[in-house]
């Protein structure tokens, strides 16, 4: 229930006036989930401790390393994906570009190499 409200809360929000978090990759998880990091966090140094302040400060901490630690993740896997997916685009192009020509590299091979390798 909390999370569909977040979901809804985040479908139009806007950081700082300009940031638009829907249209940002990784914005939208981020924030999620130091948020709940954050009141995870907060809410169990609470109750270990019953220092307000304190809580409070962990809180914070635990938002803000969350959601920079996700991001940085998440970016970092984003740009991997894409990365794979410009090798794959590439790989069939010359695929497509060299099948049955003399410069394809299978083409020198016989049936039976093909099946060893």
């Amino acid at each position: 229930m909390l999370g569909c409200l977040f979901c809804f809360v985040l479908q139009s929000f806007k950081l700082l006036g300009f940031l638009d978090i829907q249209n940002v990759p990784c914005a939208r998880e981020s924030v999620l989930y130091g948020s709940l990091g954050s009141l995870v966090m907060g809410l169990g140094h609470f109750l270990a401790t019953s220092r307000v302040r304190r809580s409070c400060d962990v809180a914070v901490g635990g938002y803000i390393s969350i959601m920079l630690g996700y991001w940085f993740y998440c970016r970092y896997n984003l740009a991997h994906q894409r990365i794979q997916q410009r090798m794959l685009k590439e790989g069939m192009k010359n695929r497509v570009l060299f099948e049955g020509s003399y410069l394809d590299p299978e083409k020198g091979q016989t049936g039976s190499e093909r099946s060893d390798s």
